[in-house]
């Protein structure tokens, strides 16, 4: 669910929202100088494309995860709807049969036919022409996003493990937020602010277990040897998918610094990184029309 850039910080932290880059004529392509990658994947053709949208939660953590790997990339930011630039479009489509984002695809690889998804646009963006050209291996769901570019491309595990038992820890706190933290708080920020009809038992109800799953994150931090990180002792790909989403819990009226401040404190410190600032799009970045 993509949530709408007013009002959608904590306190004075700067904006996630890529709305303020608006009208967008260009790709961005982010190549972080601390790159680990093949020296052919260059600012003018970087190894992936990350199919987004300017205030979703989901596209965000998986670029700041390519940040944090030094992989270069470019993001196409997608709209809703069937418009020329929307995500429910043969375009887009062709790519991820879900129609939603986030959607990676690696140029470096050979795609592999996943209903439509091979990464060969049926026709075109019309702002990036040359896509359909490029093709290779895509992978959509933003958990599997995050798991293909670690597995594959963390080769020093800062954010991945390189045992099978720990990488299930990191895995157990991944999946807990795609199927925990990103549906109740879309919920419950989509029935306190969007829905057509006044639904006040809805929106108490998923406002009610997004605190559920901010207790349980609350104890798992504060736990004995936690260095106030979710497993291992340190950050990890799982800490990092958590904080998009919770940047807009003020809009739900839930206050982390007084109510989670475990919480509170574990979030800003992720967004103290320089790959968070790399996670946004800065003024005349992707392709959009």
């Amino acid at each position: 669910m993509s949530i709408p850039e007013e009002n959608n910080s904590e306190g004075s932290q700067p904006e996630v929202t890529l709305a303020s880059v608006r009208p967008l004529t260009k790709v961005l392509v982010v190549a972080p100088t601390n790159t680990n990658t093949q020296e052919e994947w260059t600012a003018e053709n970087p190894q992936f494309t990350l199919y987004s949208h300017d205030t979703g939660p989901n596209g965000f953590k998986v670029a700041m995860i390519m940040n944090e790997l030094g992989l270069k990339y470019r993001t196409v930011l997608l709209d809703f709807g069937t418009g020329p630039t929307g995500m429910n479009t043969p375009y887009f489509e062709s790519i991820n049969p879900n129609a939603r984002i986030p959607a990676l695809v690696d140029h470096s690889v050979p795609g592999i036919p996943s209903g439509n998804g091979t990464g060969i646009p049926q026709g075109s963006h019309p702002c990036d022409p040359e896509e359909p050209k490029r093709g290779g291996l895509v992978v959509w769901e933003s958990g599997a996003c995050i798991t293909y570019l670690a597995r594959k491309y963390d080769v020093e595990n800062r954010l991945w493990a390189p045992t099978i038992e720990e990488q299930s820890q990191i895995e157990t706190w991944l999946f807990y937020q795609v199927t925990g933290q990103s549906p109740y708080l879309g919920q419950a920020m989509w029935f306190t602010h969007y829905h057509h009809e006044n639904l006040p038992s809805a929106a108490a109800r998923y406002v009610s277990e997004t605190r559920r799953v901010l207790t349980v994150l609350e104890r798992q931090l504060t736990r004995p040897n936690s260095n106030g990180w979710l497993v291992l002792g340190r950050i990890t790909v799982a800490d990092i998918a958590y904080l998009h989403f919770y940047l807009h819990c003020k809009r739900i009226k839930i206050y982390l610094e007084y109510e989670f401040p475990a919480v509170w404190d574990w979030i800003h410190r992720i967004k103290k990184r320089k790959t968070f600032v790399g996670g946004k799009v800065p003024s005349g970045g992707s392709v959009r029309g």
